[in-house]
């Protein structure tokens, strides 16, 4: 588990594909702080597990339905990533609960520079934009911002000026894509309701006219 809070933004050194899966290396110093292999490092919000660790990077694989299902296939050695290490119960939860294990990808549609921050509208299939509400939390290339804006199309949000300093966002332009991840816990809800709703109508179907008959009704 994550929270969206960005550590260090890496660097991709070396990305190799073959035999339906692809091996990353990636540059950087912060996150291979007390990290030993085998741990997860959320990689543009993707869970990776580190295969082998250097001094100044560290290498992890990624299968092929990861590769197509978010942005990291997209990726070129020299590209930025952000970068996270896993969650420890002891830390602040300063973002939200952010799994590493994203719903869909996102594509920029506009991009508004304020004096107080940068707007980013976002396009997003109908699949990912049910789970997306209003003041919610958003993980977007695994950074916690909050939805300002939803609509049947798209969502927005405002990213402020630290957010910017330490993130790949300020990279993005328009057309770019990014790995989304909406909220846990509106998922967990949808998925209790929906088993209630399919009990009651089950119940339901077993009343019959012929059982209402034979009860004396």
């Amino acid at each position: 588990m994550f929270t969206g809070i960005i550590e260090e933004v890496g660097v991709l050194e070396k990305f190799s594909t073959g035999n339906g899966f692809g091996v990353m290396e990636i540059k950087c110093s912060e996150v291979l702080k007390e990290t030993r292999v085998g741990d997860s490092i959320a990689t543009n919000g993707v869970c990776l597990t580190v295969k082998e660790k250097y001094s100044n990077s560290f290498k992890a694989e990624v299968m092929g339905e990861t590769l197509a299902k978010s942005n990291l296939g997209n990726l070129k050695t020299g590209d930025k990533v952000n970068l996270e290490r896993a969650l420890r119960l002891s830390d602040r939860l300063g973002g939200h609960i952010v799994s590493g294990h994203i719903d869909g990808v996102g594509t920029i549609v506009s991009i508004k520079e304020e004096s107080n921050g940068t707007w980013f509208t976002i396009s997003a299939t109908e699949e990912v934009l049910r789970y997306i509400i209003y003041k919610g939390s958003i993980g977007i290339d695994g950074v916690s911002l909050t939805v300002a804006y939803v609509d049947d199309e798209v969502f927005k949000v405002s990213v402020i000026p630290h957010t910017l300093d330490n993130t790949i966002l300020p990279y993005k332009k328009v057309n770019s894509k990014v790995n989304l991840e909406c909220d846990l816990i509106g998922k967990y809800v949808e998925k209790l309701f929906s088993k209630k709703d399919e009990k009651q109508k089950n119940e339901q179907s077993n009343i019959t006219m012929e059982f209402l008959r034979e009860n004396g009704f």
